[in-house]
């Protein structure tokens, strides 16, 4: 019984607490130089055991007046050392190396007390470790004094005073060992044993395992500055399926938050489907339509909707008559169009059915000016022609909790225009949300191809900074890290996201986010040639290394994995 034991019997330098041995060890010699990884290091035993470190502070000016007196009382020894041998005639003798030692060591500490801000403390340092048989007991000992060695320092076994040693070990408070040790507070943070970094917010997702203490780690991204995400790695690390995984725990435990999903590759279709989400397939033959021009009465943040949405159109004119800048006559037309456009569907207070590209063409087939015209028919082929498929009214559920937007048949010419629409299709969601009170999660996979077109790369840097007021989360997920970093948009984007999950990654890619996020050597080597699902985690401005293994014999691992043979 570990919490009443029927007998303690202490012996000369162990004790028995019940059926269960232990042995009370002291450290009695400090080296000059020790890592603070040597208590962790004494601490990965993998045994039941207490370290006690008792400290005992000394006022500042009692600390100054004692040290003060050892450096006199060692100047003293000296002086008499170098009289003794002038009178032997040795005027040359140098002064023998103990005391050379005990001065400079006095100097130091006196420095430390009165320039550096150290404080003087007394300290003794115990450990208290328990075993089943005293040959394993024994074998352990000679265990922690082999570590403590490694560190040029000597743990004793205490004699005779076991269960003084005990009691000193134990939360009482109270000193039974008189073997105290002067240290600085420099040197005494070495045994503080606290070196791990620990997320655990209160209603937050797992994220995996912390690899250092072995703890979960739980984040919410709700509980930082800013929570959009960015996950990185190589093919093969973990990306998409670390993606599902924070999806799934979403739609699962968060009943006031909504997930939207941008998938490239078509990944992501099967465990949407199977969550009972919306998968909307976007092309040029696709029966699945959204209405470019969709828009609600939050839309406008506070102020006239078509003000914003008149943006919107005016880069989406950009990019349907061939990336051309629009002038200052041509860009007027479309304002006044879109104005017009919207009138009735403002006036039935955003409540019918919106206008569409259709509607917006014939418009501008009404206006006198030729650039009007030259207009209407630019934007022909995407509004009456073969890509008209975002010039139609939306036939598919956008109210769904989690929503898949599979862009995978884009074609070249639709790919430009059918990410600004996927984009704002997300900010109308999101804004609803915001009135409702609701949270919105998007995941957009493979973000480089949103870069790649400027007005989408924009609009998206635009989304990336202003979601935040809106109880949006925005996550970018990229293998071409060092692609990514050639846009200074993203750039900017990556060192203002404060959650970023690095998984394994590229020696260049390394290299760049090591520079961009202040990696360190030791940091850096959790994420190189690493297995899937393993890396580095920054919240806010901590960094944790993490592993996160999923069962692979469940429904939930055949839906989110993406490797050949086991999907």
């Amino acid at each position: 019984d570990y919490i009443c034991p029927d007998s303690f019997e202490f012996e000369k330098d162990y004790f028995k607490m019940g059926n269960r041995y232990g042995r009370v060890i002291f450290l009695r010699e400090y080296a000059a130089y020790i890592k603070d990884s040597m208590v962790a290091e004494l601490c990965e035993l993998n045994r039941n055991m207490m370290l006690s470190v008792d400290v005992v502070p000394v006022p500042t000016d009692e600390a100054v007046r004692e040290v003060e007196n050892r450096l006199l009382g060692v100047e003293t020894n000296i002086t008499n050392w170098q009289r003794k041998q002038n009178q032997n005639n040795n005027f040359s003798a140098v002064i023998p190396y103990d005391l050379e030692q005990q001065r400079k060591e006095s100097k130091e500490f006196l420095d430390d007390l009165t320039t550096r801000d150290q404080r003087m403390m007394f300290a003794v340092l115990t450990m208290v470790h328990t075993a089943d048989t005293k040959e394993q007991l024994d074998n352990d000992t000679e265990a922690l004094l082999t570590t403590a060695r490694k560190h040029l320092c000597q743990f004793a076994v205490l004699k005779y005073q076991q269960m003084d040693g005990l009691n000193t070990a134990l939360p009482f408070g109270v000193r039974k060992i008189d073997a105290l040790r002067t240290l600085t507070t420099e040197s005494l943070a070495v045994f503080i044993p606290f070196r791990v970094q620990e997320i655990y917010h209160k209603d937050g997702v797992y994220y995996g395992q912390n690899v250092i203490s072995k703890n979960m780690i739980i984040a919410n991204r709700r509980h930082l500055l800013n929570g959009n995400s960015f996950i990185l790695g190589v093919s093969g690390a973990g990306k998409s399926f670390t993606a599902k995984e924070e999806m799934t725990n979403i739609i699962l435990t968060d009943p006031n938050a909504d997930v939207l999903v941008i998938d490239p590759e078509r990944e992501y279709a099967p465990l949407v489907k199977a969550m009972q989400g919306e998968v909307i397939h976007i092309s040029a033959t696709s029966d699945n339509h959204i209405n470019a021009m969709d828009m609600n009465s939050d839309y406008g943040d506070g102020a006239n909707p078509v003000i914003l949405k008149s943006e919107f159109i005016l880069s989406l004119c950009e990019q349907l008559i061939g990336g051309a800048s629009l002038g200052a006559k041509q860009k007027s037309i479309i304002d006044r169009c879109t104005a017009s456009v919207y009138r009735y569907y403002q006036q039935g207070n955003y409540m019918g059915t919106p206008p569409t590209l259709q509607d917006f063409r014939e418009e501008l087939l009404k206006q006198d000016e030729p650039e009007a015209q030259e207009i209407a028919l630019a934007i022909e082929l995407f509004t009456d022609g073969s890509l008209n498929t975002f010039a139609k009214h939306t036939n598919v559920d956008t109210h769904s909790r989690l929503i898949c937007y599979d862009i995978l048949d884009l074609g070249k010419q639709l790919q430009p225009i059918g990410m600004l629409v996927v984009l704002d299709s997300i900010l109308n969601r999101i804004t609803q949300n915001r009135a409702k009170g609701r949270n919105t999660f998007i995941f957009i996979d493979e973000i480089y191809l949103l870069f790649q077109h400027e007005y989408s790369a924009n609009f998206l840097f635009t989304l990336w900074k202003r979601v935040r007021k809106y109880g949006a989360y925005c996550t970018g997920i990229t293998q071409n890290v060092d692609d990514l970093l050639q846009s200074h948009t993203a750039r900017t984007m990556l060192a203002n996201s404060e959650f970023i999950i690095m998984l394994n990654q590229a020696s260049t890619d390394r290299i760049e986010l090591a520079k961009l996020l202040n990696i360190s050597d030791l940091q850096m080597s959790y994420i190189t040639n690493v297995g899937a699902g393993q890396g580095l985690l920054k919240v806010g401005s901590s960094l944790v290394p993490f592993v996160n293994k999923f069962p692979r014999n469940t429904k939930l691992y055949k839906l989110m994995t993406t490797k050949f043979g086991e999907c």
